[in-house]
């Protein structure tokens, strides 16, 4: 039986601008989706899917996610119909939008293939297959996602470029409040071409100033300046907010959490729905954010970066 794990993420800054060249900062966090690959008698695969999810989510990321496998499949050379098997997916990372549960899954299951079959597959390698895998969610991904599910670490990213790991003192405390809406990520990137076609001085203008916030912010971590950290979040959130992808549950949420005391919000990952992320450093500050966002009727993941 091959085992693998990809972790789940969060997106300090810059979701959707990083598809069109623009920094981004991304974290992995402390929980992850494993996968196991085992022989199975018959022809092809089966998928045995065991996380916990979002209501909805599995039911419609279903076809996407079939055709993810069979591009994982395919990019690792693996032919399921001269070798079938069982693939079965869990962890701790919940299936939602916005905490990289797709790029995740991906991941685990490239390297459960790795062991299964031998392959001796890099984390680079690795890496590109799993990207291949999120093509069935995003269309034309970044790739921001399958890089911080693969390596695990806060993560610079330019589409493109070789990554760059960000140094900070010590893991800070955040929260992220699920909106419980299943986000459509193709559909988001593809409005955003749209508007940015139709708007071309508008968006212009705000991913010059979403780049120049990306430098400000990592910056600002690595002097662990976390006030300047947070104020940096609020402001990237109005720039997505610029650009259509925020929903009145993320505006409602990142609310909450500005209103209790956190250091900045923002939405993270596709938007229009899934996650938001708050700014919580310190375990007390954490706790007060996590529950008023609870006590409100959503679900919060209490984790860290760095």
């Amino acid at each position: 039986m091959g085992r693998g794990r990809g972790f789940g993420k969060v997106i300090l800054y810059n979701e959707h601008f990083v598809v069109y060249g623009v920094p981004s900062i991304v974290s992995a966090i402390d929980r992850a989706t494993t996968a196991t690959v085992e022989p199975l008698k018959g022809r092809g695969w089966s998928l045995d899917d065991r996380r916990e999810a979002t209501p909805g989510y599995k039911e419609d990321k279903m076809e996407q996610q079939k055709e993810s496998i069979e591009r994982i499949l395919k990019a690792a050379g693996v032919d399921s119909t001269k070798n079938p098997i069982k693939i079965t997916l869990g962890g701790d990372l919940v299936a939602a939008s916005g905490i990289g549960a797709s790029a995740a899954s991906c991941v685990a299951i490239a390297r459960a293939l790795s062991e299964e079959f031998n392959l001796g597959l890099s984390d680079e390698r690795i890496n590109e297959i799993a990207y291949e895998g999120e093509r069935a969610y995003h269309g034309a991904p970044s790739g921001v996602d399958n890089t911080a599910a693969t390596y695990g670490e806060l993560i610079w990213f330019v589409k493109g470029r070789p990554i760059e790991l960000i140094k900070i003192k010590k893991p800070v405390e955040i929260v992220m409040g699920n909106t419980g809406v299943v986000t459509n990520t193709k559909a988001a990137v593809a409005g955003v071409r749209e508007r940015k076609e139709k708007y071309p001085e508008k968006y212009a203008k705000i991913f010059k100033d979403a780049e120049d916030l990306a430098q400000k912010a990592r910056k600002a971590l690595e002097s662990y300046d976390l006030k300047a950290v947070g104020k940096y979040m609020n402001e990237n959130h109005r720039q997505l907010q610029e650009i259509d992808l925020s929903c009145k549950e993320l505006d409602f949420l990142v609310g909450i959490a500005r209103k209790q005391g956190a250091l900045g919000a923002k939405l993270t990952g596709g938007g229009l729905g899934g996650n938001m992320v708050a700014l919580t450093p310190g375990r007390e500050l954490q706790e007060k954010v996590a529950r008023a966002i609870e006590k409100e009727g959503f679900e919060v993941l209490k984790t860290k970066i760095g």
